[in-house]
């Protein structure tokens, strides 16, 4: 244990949902479930809106109560760096991927870290995301000593591409 975690966190917590304040939530969904492909589970009026995939209750929760027609932080400010999605394999990472190239969503980039591969861009509120796949732990750069050895190199997007299963 290091001295900043001196008693870890129980290993079963994860982050469950994320709410983005949005300048337009029509324009969000637009994104959100025609792009990615998030499916609408609830709407609060032309307010608020939570997301979900595979039917619960919500991993996104978008809303204006505090940003209707606002602009994105400007750059140098704190806040959120992004929001990662992790999808379950390389083949929906390539579906994903594919949806944005359809769709005209510019990446920002698109990396292999070792235990993970990921496509970084931005919603039409300039929030980052990240979508991702990790690899198999087995799989996972380590050092001789056992220690993680992440690191950063170009994606083979077209490899990627070849992994989504038919359209």
């Amino acid at each position: 244990m290091s001295q900043l975690t001196p008693r870890p966190i129980d290993a079963k917590v994860g982050i469950g949902h994320v709410h983005l304040k949005v300048a337009d939530l029509d324009r969000s969904l637009k994104f959100y479930c025609g792009v990615l492909g998030f499916e609408l589970t609830q709407r609060l009026g032309p307010n608020a809106a939570f997301l979900s995939a595979g039917g619960y209750h919500h991993h996104l929760g978008l809303n204006t109560w505090e940003s209707k027609g606002g602009s994105p932080p400007p750059a140098g400010a704190t806040g959120l760096f992004h929001v990662a999605l992790l999808y379950p394999d390389r083949a929906a990472l390539g579906d994903a991927l594919r949806r944005l190239l359809a769709a005209g969503v510019p990446l920002e980039g698109a990396s292999d870290h070792g235990v993970s591969e990921a496509l970084y861009l931005r919603d039409p509120d300039h929030n980052g995301l990240e979508l991702y796949c990790d690899r198999p732990q087995a799989q996972w750069p380590r050092t001789p000593a056992g220690e993680l050895a992440m690191y950063t190199r170009a994606l083979d997007l077209d490899a990627l591409l070849r992994a989504a299963p038919p359209a």
